[in-house]
């Protein structure tokens, strides 16, 4: 029964479809985010975007710059600035990796989604990637064109 309710916590808040579009992701990272009291509320009421944002080493932290969590209107006082910059939570060796990957290699941090967990936290997962040219962009859209269209002819003839 445990098992049905920590399914039943597990919910997106926000996605960022755009970034499979303009970076090729090699690999995802998980990681908590710090949030004030009024930023949680806002997040389970649905009001967040990550669209715009990306994520960023700096002084040997990880940090969630330009993203956006709607203001709280029930905490008038201790309200929260929507575009602040977060801290992202990760281990002392994945923050390393991720310094090496943005820094020597030239990888870029996107957000891929803000969810929260089956244990209730706020999660953000973050792709480490290299931004696509156009060739690269119009390739994967025949790419997926073509996947629908095959996928139609296999339901008319199947």
């Amino acid at each position: 029964m445990a098992k049905d309710s920590e399914k039943s916590n597990y919910k997106v808040i926000a996605e960022n479809r755009r970034a499979r579009y303009d970076y090729a992701i090699e690999d995802d990272v998980e990681c908590g985010i710090v949030l004030e009291g009024s930023e949680v509320k806002s997040l389970r009421a649905g009001g967040a975007n990550i669209a715009e944002s990306y994520a960023a080493v700096d002084e040997g932290e990880l940090w969630l710059v330009n993203s956006y969590v709607a203001p709280y209107e029930q905490a008038k006082t201790f309200g929260h600035d929507e575009k602040r910059r977060r801290k992202l939570l990760v281990s002392k060796r994945e923050l390393a990796r991720l310094w090496n990957e943005t820094q020597r290699k030239g990888m870029t941090l996107v957000p891929l989604v803000l969810y929260f967990n089956h244990r209730g936290r706020a999660k953000l997962k973050i792709g480490i990637a290299k931004g696509k040219k156009n060739v690269d962009k119009r390739a994967s859209e025949a790419k997926r064109d073509w996947n629908r269209q095959k996928q139609r002819l296999l339901k008319d003839y199947g």
